[in-house]
């Protein structure tokens, strides 16, 4: 019952799983009740003179029910198989739109991989699962609890002997469900490490190979898949035992019923016709709970999986204001006494500067000074600890996260591409957008010189992630993302650290190009004087502090922090591009 209420739970529309569910059901109800009708036609048939008129109505009836068992065993296939891919696809919809609004520090490297098996995986089994086996699992169910009720009207005795099998056969179900679960536990565990180790093998090839082990692999491997035989093979040890035990109560429960069926028969109770029907339906009664055993590992492979599922859906959102401001009246940002950490982790420390509209603010300080921090907490990846982020005087836990994200655009470090043509890349940021607006956004990120040298132009394939192209050319792909947007707040994290001269300049002339617009908002996380030399005003941080906040030239001049940083980012610069001296 609690597998059947999980489903229910996991699905946001189970609707379908309802009708498949009933339509299983009566399917079995009229196997049980098929079976019933042989009591009164055998009663009819095996006499000394055959009662062929008496046996015609149940004959007819028997010949119905069949006739409708065939109809909707015909509508039940592919009933089913839309119903295992119409409630995958359900499932993984609902799974994106909960994950959409999580906060961005689930998301760590074995939460991600847990979601990526989750949404391909997990999903996949449940919906085939609760089709392939829950429509057997509950075919068994019901014909044993048809055949149990049609019995009891037939003979009290024979009833009572087959109830008092009952308790028996869900006791060794349980007992080896139970040890089902833990063995699939251990195994998921051996199979997340294999899995790991065998990302590892394949990222690693160069240094194995360096190290003359190509072939088998780091001994972490080696570990990983001796710990998975062994687990599985453990798992295989303990199953047997109460596999056996139910085999044993089947044979013993059919057993009984020959024997109390010969007595009954013996003493004159029964007839040879209802003693003949009897031993039919004690075999149609024990044969599903029999089935049961060989289900039971696909029925605790489902329910771990719809809890893994479960997991990832009962993580807490973000919470929403139920009457959302839905539109920015400008793009204002402001900090106002904002502290916000990691866990136990501070990372900023009363934090407050404001950004108007049509400027453009850099962001600098040492590494773990809160320079990310703060633009995820703009976006709203997380909710501040103290104080309050706004955006157009509202804070950002006030307002639509849909309608504030349409107004947002980011340029992340790491540049994610999807692997699609350029031109599909940059239509995520706007579908709508016609041939014309796609050249002047690429235009302005100076993305056009990047698609002029390719082959393919505009359809030119990216490869996963991006990985034809440079970082310098995936951040122009951002850039021009932002500039069809046309958002008017733009984050930038670190889009010109580690750059070429030719990217690097490229991309600090399309943030000038950004800021050029007065209702436009633009806060760049900058490490090099060009990007700094395009800011209006600058947040130095340090240690999730502010240390300076004014513009950037007046600080430039004041010899503080910023002046000190400046002049490292100046030197760092200057080191980079100096020629070498080595003569080789």
């Amino acid at each position: 019952m609690s597998l059947i209420r999980h489903l229910y739970t996991l699905w946001p529309n189970p609707v379908l799983l309802l009708r498949l569910g009933l339509l299983q059901a009566v399917m079995a109800i009229l196997q049980g009740a098929l079976l019933g009708l042989l009591v009164p036609i055998l009663s009819a048939l095996l006499r000394a003179d055959p009662d062929f008129a008496a046996a015609r109505p149940w004959l007819i009836a028997g010949a119905l029910g069949l006739l409708l068992y065939g109809v909707l065993s015909v509508i039940a296939s592919p009933v089913g198989l839309a119903a295992s891919g119409e409630l995958a696809a359900q499932l993984r919809l609902h799974l994106m739109r909960h994950v959409s609004i999580l906060p961005l520090g689930w998301f760590t490297t074995e939460r991600k991989a847990r979601l990526a098996r989750a949404v391909t995986e997990d999903v996949g089994h449940v919906a085939h699962l609760a089709v392939v086996t829950g429509g057997p699992a509950i075919t068994s169910l019901l014909v044993s609890a048809t055949i149990l009720v049609i019995t009891f009207f037939i003979d009290w005795r024979m009833g009572l002997l087959f109830a008092a099998i009952v308790p028996f056969a869900c006791l060794a179900l349980r007992h080896s469900a139970r040890i089902a679960d833990e063995s699939v536990i251990l195994l998921e565990v051996a199979n997340t490490e294999i899995a790991g180790r065998a990302i590892e093998f394949g990222q690693a090839q160069p240094v194995l190979r360096a190290a003359g082990l190509g072939e088998t692999g780091s001994d972490r491997m080696r570990a990983a898949l001796e710990d998975h035989r062994r687990v599985y093979r453990h798992g295989m040890d303990r199953s047997m035992t109460p596999d056996l035990a139910y085999t044993a109560l089947v044979v013993v429960g059919i057993g009984a019923v020959v024997v109390l069926g010969a007595y009954l028969l013996l003493e004159g109770s029964n007839s040879v016709a209802v003693t003949v029907a009897l031993l039919v339906l004690a075999v149609r009664f024990i044969e599903p709970l029999g089935g049961l055993i060989d289900l039971n590992g696909a029925l605790r492979e489902m329910d771990n999986s719809i809890k893994r599922l479960m997991a990832v859906l009962d993580t807490p959102a973000l919470p929403q204001n139920p009457n959302p401001v839905r539109q920015l009246t400008d793009a204002s940002i402001e900090f106002s006494g904002v502290s916000f950490g990691y866990g136990d982790k501070p990372a900023l420390s009363d934090v407050t500067f404001r950004c108007a509209p049509g400027t453009t603010t850099a962001l600098v300080g040492p590494s773990g000074s809160g320079k990310t921090t703060v633009i995820r907490l703009i976006a709203r990846f997380f909710d501040v600890g103290e104080g309050r982020v706004s955006i157009g005087g509202v804070d950002v836990r006030d307002l639509d996260q849909e309608a504030m994200m349409d107004d947002i655009a980011i340029i992340f470090q790491e540049v994610y591409l999807f692997d699609d043509t350029i031109e599909n890349n940059l239509r995520l940021a706007r579908p709508d957008a016609t041939a014309d607006d796609l050249a002047a956004a690429a235009k302005a990120a100076r993305l056009d010189e990047l698609i002029a040298r390719l082959p393919e132009g505009w359809k030119t394939r990216v490869g996963e992630g991006g990985a034809q192209l440079s970082g310098g050319e995936r951040q122009r792909v951002s850039i021009a993302r932002a500039f069809l947007k046309k958002a008017r707040i733009v984050l930038i994290d670190e889009a010109s650290s580690a750059l070429d001269p030719e990217n690097e300049q490229a991309i600090a002339q399309a943030i000038v190009a950004l800021s050029s617009n007065a209702e436009r908002t633009v806060i760049v996380i900058a490490h090099r004087p060009t990007t700094l030399a395009a800011a209006d005003q600058v947040v130095a941080l340090d240690a999730g502090r502010v240390a300076e906040f004014g513009a950037t030239e007046d600080l430039q001049h004041a010899g503080g922090f910023f002046a000190r940083l400046y002049g490292q980012y100046a030197q760092a610069r200057n080191w980079r591009i100096a020629p070498s001296t080595n003569p080789n």
